[in-house]
């Protein structure tokens, strides 16, 4: 059973995105993304959505270090609009740091951060984030 239908993918790196594509197509789990390359973009996209009336996502996979707007700048303004959107959005953290630094201020967002995977992501990864 898939937990998530619309998800949101904030990350800079390509070759991710390729990976997370490749990964849910082969094991069959179809859900409706969206590609953001920095936090920015993905604020604006959920402000436009919320605006239009048009789904917002379920899950928001966020990384950390992006230009424009990083993860954290993004968790900041998320906390500020996340209010006026209408639905519970899950994020989790896909990063490649695991430095004690990033790890703890992951935990500054409780409200906000369900969980920190870290890259590369794995099936393991995608079958806990995706299914039940």
């Amino acid at each position: 059973m898939k937990k998530f239908n619309d998800v949101f993918v904030v990350d800079d790196d390509k070759v991710y995105h390729f990976i997370l594509k490749n990964l849910l197509k082969r094991n069959n789990i179809e859900v409706n993304s969206r590609f953001f390359e920095n936090g920015h973009d993905a604020i604006e996209g959920l402000k436009e959505n919320s605006k239009n009336g048009t789904t917002l996502p379920d899950l928001i996979l966020l990384d950390i270090n992006m230009p424009v707007m990083d993860g954290w700048q993004f968790l900041e303004e998320f906390r500020k609009i996340k209010g006026s959107l209408n639905k519970e959005t899950v994020i989790y953290m896909v990063s490649s740091s695991n430095s004690p630094f990033d790890l703890n201020k992951a935990k500054d967002f409780p409200n906000e951060i369900q969980d920190y995977f870290l890259k590369p992501v794995c099936l393991e990864d995608i079958c806990r984030i995706f299914l039940n």
